[in-house]
């Protein structure tokens, strides 16, 4: 018989301030937040956005965890609704007050209403929408190179290119003369640059959320660059004396993200097990 993942032992954080984070979350769940990004962090990253689902694990992981802290919100890039769908987030027991923080915070699902609340679409979004495809073949695109519609944003993909790091670099600039042109910015990911409105990023998204929750402890897990700017939020809380937990999901593709996080645990699978195990540990505490 295998061990229930609420058995196992609690991860360590290396560093002083990812343990404190982790104590305090411990010690206090009632006045801490757990956000966690979607695609890479909850869900496996696959070669079609399309097909991406929940880990197995995650959301009974989420429903055994939510109960217990102040709140739990997924902050993704991706539609808020689509993170919804995918995540099969609706409906959960345990998951009754979930907020999915959509478009890096630009839309909003909240759990106990099903509503998605969203502001108008940015002019330079349909612009664009109508360009990328001739703007692709004009410079070349690689073959495998695909456009993913996102409704408040767009993605090129270079994940089934021949060489997806090579196009990735090819595309990079000539995507950000794009989108300046529209009023738009690029934000590069795993094999993926998002042309997408400036303003908001999941930073703002998580310090706006934590303050409406007045939170006294965060815990904040991703996987790519997109997630940085959350972890920056949550350095900056720290700085003011604020406990926070900062997790990687995965290290081999973003050595950036791992290089600051707190814990480093090996994609979707492990992250869900460690909220398991704390959802353990806060019921025997």
């Amino acid at each position: 018989m295998g061990s229930h993942p609420h058995d196992l032992p609690m991860p360590v954080p290396v560093t002083a301030a990812g343990r404190e984070g982790l104590e305090a979350l411990l010690r206090t769940p009632r006045s801490a937040v757990v956000a966690l990004d979607f695609d890479g962090t909850l869900a496996d990253i696959v070669p079609d956005p399309d097909q991406a689902r929940a880990h197995p694990d995650a959301v009974p992981a989420l429903a055994a965890l939510a109960p217990q802290v102040a709140a739990v919100a997924v902050v993704t890039g991706r539609p808020a609704g689509v993170a919804v769908r995918y995540g099969g987030f609706a409906g959960v027991p345990g998951l009754e007050h979930l907020v999915v923080l959509g478009h890096y915070g630009a839309e909003r699902w909240d759990a106990v209403t099903g509503i998605v609340h969203a502001p108008a679409e940015h002019p330079g979004v349909a612009a664009v929408r109508a360009e990328l495809p001739g703007f692709l073949d004009a410079i070349g695109a690689w073959r495998g190179t695909w456009i993913e519609e996102k409704g408040r944003a767009l993605a090129v993909h270079t994940r089934r290119a021949e060489d997806p790091e090579a196009a990735f670099s090819a595309l990079r600039e000539p995507l950000a003369e794009l989108a300046a042109r529209h009023g738009l910015m690029v934000e590069p990911g795993r094999a993926v640059l998002e042309l997408r409105p400036p303003g908001m990023d999941k930073g703002v998204a998580l310090t706006e959320f934590l303050e409406e929750r007045r939170a006294e402890a965060v815990l904040y897990a991703g996987d790519d660059l997109g997630d940085l700017a959350a972890f920056a939020a949550v350095e900056k809380r720290r700085a003011d004396g604020l406990p926070g937990l900062l997790v990687c999901s995965g290290s081999a593709e973003v050595p950036e993200l791992a290089a600051r996080a707190d814990l480093v645990l090996p994609g979707p699978g492990a992250v869900a097990a460690f909220l398991a195990t704390l959802a353990g540990a806060l019921r025997t505490a």
